[in-house]
């Protein structure tokens, strides 16, 4: 005997009628067309071979076949509701909205090829990238996701330390090869170094590695993140930047490399509320993952 296939659409339309008890209420009842509901009706009774309803002056009656197929048709009611519930929260856990801050320059360097990759994984995530120097944006709701070069104190935040950034003395080869390469610490004196303007962060790096460099030995300054990087890119001098930025500038190269500058640590930090959100999370084991990856990839060679 041939596999007896029934249409959905008819098995709704009958139990809308089976449970209305009249076209007229069960088109009101899903919001179809009445003519559209009695052709269903009229194709499901015309593939079981048997009337399911017996026309009466207060309406339709269910025959006895109509009566006997009703429980499976709830069953596959139930089930293509749980169907639906369930396309409908894998949708809502594949497409959202998700703002990532980090600092300038990790916006600029750290996360773009990583965003760009999570946006080929992810194609229903929407990511706003909020680049700041502030770190009270996660705390203000002002976004949802954080990567940051310190280690958030607050409580109600949940924080994944990814690693420890190093941090190099960098010039551009055409740079050195106008003002010669420097052999130890100690030449950097004779040397254009590129440093902050009111920022006193690398004079104090420096006093701590116990060499007394005055702001007066920096040539330039600025406390302009990205400009700090440009002006290291470009030859203007020697700077001090995170190793992962000297993979995409082109003939810049490290330094100096006795030169034991204490590294930047890199959290990741996200919201203890919202962290259960099914999208936050798919980006934050996304970046977990990726940024030490990237890295140990971008560690100069």
């Amino acid at each position: 005997m041939p596999e007896t296939r029934f249409d959905w659409t008819l098995v709704r339309s009958f139990l809308a009628v089976l449970d209305a008890g009249s076209l007229t209420g069960a088109a009101r009842a899903i919001g179809a067309q009445q003519p559209t509901l009695s052709r269903h009706v009229a194709e499901l009774e015309a593939q079981l071979g048997a009337p399911l309803f017996e026309r009466t002056g207060r309406g339709l009656t269910p025959t006895a076949l109509a009566l006997a197929i009703a429980s499976p048709a709830r069953t596959m009611a139930d089930g293509a509701g749980a169907l639906a519930h369930a396309l409908a929260g894998q949708r809502a856990s594949d497409t959202g909205t998700v703002r990532v801050t980090t600092s300038e320059v990790a916006a600029v360097w750290l996360l773009p090829r990583l965003l760009a990759e999570l946006q080929h994984r992810e194609p229903g995530i929407d990511i706003e990238l909020v680049a700041s120097n502030a770190l009270s944006n996660l705390l203000r709701r002002e976004a949802d996701v954080a990567v940051r070069m310190v280690r958030p104190a607050q409580g109600s935040l949940v924080a994944k330390k990814l690693g420890e950034i190093p941090i190099v003395a960098a010039a551009h080869a055409d740079y050195l090869a106008r003002a010669g390469m420097p052999r130890r610490p100690e030449d950097l004196l004779r040397h254009r170094l590129i440093g902050f303007d009111r920022d006193n962060g690398i004079v104090r790096g420096f006093r701590a590695m116990g060499i007394n460099v005055p702001r007066e030995a920096f040539a330039l300054r600025t406390d302009d993140q990205v400009a700090y990087g440009r002006l290291v890119a470009e030859g203007a001098g020697i700077g001090f930047v995170a190793d992962y930025q000297i993979a995409q500038w082109p003939g810049v190269r490290a330094i100096l490399p006795m030169l034991k500058i204490p590294p930047l640590p890199c959290w990741l930090a996200v919201h203890r509320e919202i962290r259960g959100s099914p999208v936050v999370r798919r980006v934050y084991d996304f970046l977990a993952e990726a940024i030490p990856a990237f890295l140990a990839d971008s560690r100069p060679r």
